[in-house]
């Protein structure tokens, strides 16, 4: 699903050409009935609902100021990240506990456990943070797993035009680099797994070091045979 739905039937014919079946979905996570009919379409159109990946996100610029940050704004980046999350989870639990081996995986953020700028993006990539653990809990007995990966900066189409931001930030990543898409798809994709039928609650941050090691404390207070 995609709140643009021509973007939407892209992702779903690349799919198709690899031989996969997919259905494309405009939905706007924002509104709660366009989300349960969404799911209910999915699931009677593949069978059942084993994973569900909660992408969306909404990033406004505006709320980078705080003070002066338009209520609007903020309510509008906790509801389609924060409580859109919440809502696409409501909906699908019963089809993934239906199916006996439902796995949710949600798009956190290195937002949500560090000071990174953006209050109400970072507000509520932390919050899904806070929904992952209370959900597991309450969805293990269902036998649903509910995990969240962690992203640091990742070459996708936001960052489009910015090619000196990425050039600024790259230092900051101990592994030399910004991600990829194929980075986060390959920690979803794992999370979605039965190789992590013993894993829920936890949050997977792939962020090349970004969030455990302070490159810049470490270059200002060299040691004798670092490098």
């Amino acid at each position: 699903t995609d709140r643009d739905g021509p973007e939407a039937e892209r992702t779903a014919a690349a799919l198709r050409g690899l031989g996969l079946a997919a259905e494309a979905l405009a939905c706007d996570v924002a509104d709660r009935a366009a989300v349960e009919a969404a799911v209910a379409h999915a699931a009677g159109a593949l069978g059942s609902l084993d994973v569900l990946v909660n992408a969306a996100a909404s990033c406004t610029p505006d709320t980078a100021l705080f003070e002066d940050a338009p209520e609007e704004a903020w309510a509008r980046d906790l509801d389609v990240t924060l409580t859109g999350t919440q809502r696409c989870c409501r909906a699908a639990l019963p089809h993934l506990a239906a199916s006996g081996r439902g796995a949710i995986v949600t798009i956190g953020s290195v937002n949500g456990l560090q000071d990174f700028g953006n209050h109400a993006y970072s507000a509520a990539k932390a919050g899904l943070g806070s929904l992952t653990r209370t959900l597991a809990g309450h969805a293990a007995a269902r036998g649903v797993r509910v995990n969240l990966v962690a992203p640091g900066t990742v070459r996708t189409s936001a960052w489009e035009g910015r090619a000196a931001e990425l050039d600024a930030v790259r230092p900051l990543y101990p592994l030399g680099r910004v991600g990829e898409p194929e980075d986060i798809a390959a920690a979803v994709a794992f999370l979605a797994s039965r190789d992590a039928a013993w894993i829920t609650g936890t949050t997977l941050v792939v962020d090349g070091g970004l969030t455990a090691v302070n490159t810049g404390f470490r270059a200002a207070v060299r040691r004798p045979g670092e490098e």
